[in-house]
């Protein structure tokens, strides 16, 4: 396939009249560099964390669409108190999606370039919401022969962000760790990664359903938080695995101060005696998600020795270096089929992404509804 002169992306703008817009655009398609490639992006999923820039703070159930097909455009309010913290953003039409997969199908002069031609690669680097992505040959993952774009789209975000965790956990001097939303695919590449490992892992999902389907996978410490006896089940589990740090894909209401308070109790039952500032074992709580936006809520009980925080993938892997990061996605590659396969209930078009209830139902980052977009369905040629 010869170069191709442009390509439809889908863009996210936010007015400062207070609306946000996403459309396809046709934008034009670089030509490489020499050590640059052009990949035909053949799958790219909807994580909760593109969320963010696509659609901002709005609640779709107020957006509205016109127009159809490629021309479709989708308009919804923003919040005015929400404007002031989207400044930097305001009037600037933002490419979305941090990762996807395709096939090179043009490339530069350079041989590291060129010898990639008809490979099917992985990528991160955003803009990925498009029917074609410029990248450095250099910063792709060459998929092994056999390997599905579909299979190859997600092996950055998740699978790095879960062993992420438990190098986290390691390297902070913890023994074992919490995770919520446990029944996501991220959590179940946890579950997976924990049990090869011989780490001990606490899982909190909030239904039935879900702790039935960690246990189908092996799961050992699953606790429900919507069950009347959560905190007490919790605690049981915390005190099993002494776990004392945890990974809070939720982010708003008490959950990550229920964690907090649970391994205080924990930890207390091995105390000889009473002190007023609670126990000496330090706790921690890392929330990397905001599947709940209201506010996080604490209850100080959980003494004084405890923490707080914010976890990114991106600062975490700067902080082991290119060596470490290699060694992750390495292992990310020789399981890409097992530990670290995606499921998805829905494959879409880019014009799919803008039908409102396609858009409806991937803005609830809820747990076994992951949608896939496919940038070549519908293209033509």
């Amino acid at each position: 396939m010869s170069h191709p002169q442009s390509g439809l992306q889908l863009r996210s703008l936010v007015k400062k009249s207070g609306e946000l817009e996403l459309s396809l655009q046709r934008t034009p398609v670089p030509q490489p560099k020499a050590g640059q490639i052009v990949v035909r992006v053949e799958a790219t999923p909807i994580n909760p964390s593109d969320l963010g820039l696509l659609l901002g703070p709005v609640d779709p159930k107020s957006a509205t669409a016109t127009g159809s097909g490629d021309a479709q455009v989708v308009t919804a309010p923003v919040a005015a108190n929400m404007l002031r913290a989207m400044a930097a953003r305001l009037d600037q039409s933002m490419a979305a999606g941090n990762e996807g997969a395709g096939t090179v199908i043009a490339a530069g002069e350079a041989a590291e370039a060129q010898k990639l031609i008809g490979r099917t690669v992985a990528m991160l680097g955003g803009a990925m919401y498009a029917e074609y992505r410029v990248l450095n040959a250099a910063d792709v993952l060459v998929l092994p022969e056999g390997t599905t774009a579909a299979e190859g789209a997600s092996c950055f975000v998740n699978p790095l962000t879960a062993l992420g965790m438990v190098e986290t956990m390691r390297m902070e001097g913890h023994k074992a760790l919490v995770h919520t939303a446990a029944a996501s695919n991220l959590g179940q590449m946890l579950v997976k990664i924990c049990k090869a490992d011989g780490v001990k892992l606490v899982n909190i999902v909030r239904s039935a359903e879900q702790a039935k389907l960690l246990t189908g996978i092996g799961a050992e410490h699953v606790c429900n938080s919507a069950a009347p006896g959560f905190m007490s089940d919790l605690t049981e589990a915390l005190a099993a695995t002494g776990a004392t740090i945890a990974f809070d894909a939720i982010g708003g209401g008490r959950l990550a101060g229920q964690i907090l308070t649970c391994m205080e109790a924990a930890a207390s039952r091995t105390a000889t005696e009473f002190n007023r500032y609670g126990s000496s074992v330090y706790k921690q709580v890392y929330i990397y998600g905001g599947l709940d936006m209201a506010p996080t809520e604490l209850t100080r009980s959980f003494g004084f020795s405890w923490g707080l925080g914010g976890w990114l993938l991106t600062p975490f892997l700067q902080k082991i270096g290119p060596a470490g990061t290699e060694k992750l996605r390495q292992r990310v590659l020789r399981e890409l089929k097992t530990t670290f396969a995606s499921h998805y209930t829905k494959v879409i078009s880019l014009a799919d992404a803008l039908n409102l209830d396609n858009l409806r139902v991937y803005a609830k980052r809820a747990t076994g509804e992951k949608y896939l977009i496919d940038p070549s369905l519908g293209r033509a040629g």
